[in-house]
């Protein structure tokens, strides 16, 4: 099958049209009154967000960004991916310096900044992934955390406070794409509260998305690419030139459902992201920077904070950059964002969530290891495709 390959659109004028407060508002009529151009959502940086760590605690590569019902912003980080020798030296025996040690897996921060929570790590009632990764607060606020390790083939459920609830799968067990009870290196989850069920990127081993009951962790369905049942059959790297590939490629890297019940998949390496049904009926398929190689451009996305969820908001860790879609027609309107380590920049940006408000955070994995604020403006026109960082008072 041929898939969809968008072209940037350029869309003409510059000013926003609405104000931080009114944004909801304005998000419908904006677009009802517009001539012209194309309205696309506007966001700034905001440089001060979130405070300052205690406890000389600093972040590593973070893997992992979710909003819940207070829109408190939880994030995920790997400890491990912090220097001894220059960026945690409180750890070592005895201590090199006066800074700085890993702060705690899991963080939980409210929406002025302030960090309000933090837990995480080995258990004895469940197995820590050897590699966390992804992180998703679901409807009953309970906290879902993948696990992208070579040996981890389980997903860990947690109340909000860190309590252990469920293990899904085990270390070291895994049989395929096939297996009704194993995973094998998780990207993230996503929650359909309507129909009380869990989808899985799994996603680094395996090539599908699953889906599970969200009490009971049990197995209903799964699919690969285009809803074929998965093949682990080694796929040749990807290529613009070539015809799609029929299966997924590594990694698949997110599986996330939108209001009106349409699935979609960010098959990272392939630059493409693909629709379904709850069912794992293909819809349709569209592909983001299509000349990227290598870790490719689809790494995350969110939905914005409408009701109709109209755009997508693409984390593109490869050329640092989000894209803004329209959800309708998978067309890229507009990116932001560009490689560099200031705020409005981005280095290896993973991860992307909004809150109810419209604002987006994301994180940044490999050396990037922050998270990143930015405030919705509402609608407005860009006068470029490409708007760069979207820092306080720019025209874009």
């Amino acid at each position: 099958m041929k898939g969809i390959r968008p072209v940037y659109t350029v869309a003409a004028g510059i000013a926003l049209i609405c104000v931080l407060g009114l944004a909801s508002a304005c998000m419908d009529d904006a677009a009802e009154t517009a001539v012209g151009g194309v309205e696309v959502p506007m966001f700034e940086v905001d440089p001060f967000w979130p405070k300052p760590l205690p406890n000389h605690w600093i972040l590593g590569s973070t893997i992992g960004v979710s909003v819940d019902s207070r829109d408190h912003v939880w994030i995920i980080h790997r400890q491990a991916t912090l220097n001894p020798s220059n960026e945690s030296n409180l750890v070592n025996d005895p201590p090199t310096a006066r800074c700085c040690a890993p702060a705690p897996p899991v963080l939980e921060f409210d929406p002025a900044g302030n960090l309000v929570g933090f837990w995480g790590g080995p258990g004895d009632a469940y197995d820590w992934p050897q590699s966390n990764h992804g992180i998703t607060v679901d409807h009953m606020d309970n906290v879902w955390i993948g696990g992208n390790g070579v040996n981890d083939s389980h997903i860990l459920k947690f109340t909000r406070s860190g309590d252990f609830l469920l293990q899904l799968g085990e270390p070291f067990q895994r049989s395929g794409s096939n297996d009704a009870e194993n995973f094998w290196r998780v990207a993230e989850v996503s929650i359909d509260p309507e129909a009380n069920e869990v989808y899985v990127a799994d996603g680094y081993g395996n090539k599908r998305v699953a889906v599970l009951d969200v009490q009971t962790g049990v197995m209903k369905r799964h699919w690969g690419a285009y809803g074929n049942r998965p093949d682990d059959s080694p796929i040749p790297a990807y290529s613009p030139d070539d015809p799609p590939a029929q299966q997924f490629r590594s990694p698949m890297h997110c599986a996330q459902i939108s209001h009106d019940g349409l699935v979609y998949a960010c098959d990272r390496a392939s630059d493409r992201i693909q629709v379904f049904e709850r069912d794992g009926t293909f819809v349709r398929e569209a592909f983001i920077a299509p000349e990227t190689l290598g870790s490719g451009s689809v790494w995350d996305i969110a939905f914005s904070h409408d009701p109709e969820q109209r755009f997508i908001y693409l984390a593109d860790g490869s050329n640092k950059i989000v894209h803004v879609l329209d959800r309708e027609t998978l067309e890229v309107l507009t990116t932001f964002g560009d490689g560099g380590r200031q705020p409005g920049q981005f280095y290896g940006v993973h991860s992307i969530a909004v809150d109810s408000q419209g604002n987006l955070y994301t994180t940044e994995t490999y050396e990037g290891k922050r998270v990143q604020r930015f405030v919705f403006l509402g609608l407005g026109r860009v006068a470029s495709s490409d708007q760069g960082p979207p820092w306080p008072g720019a025209e874009n």
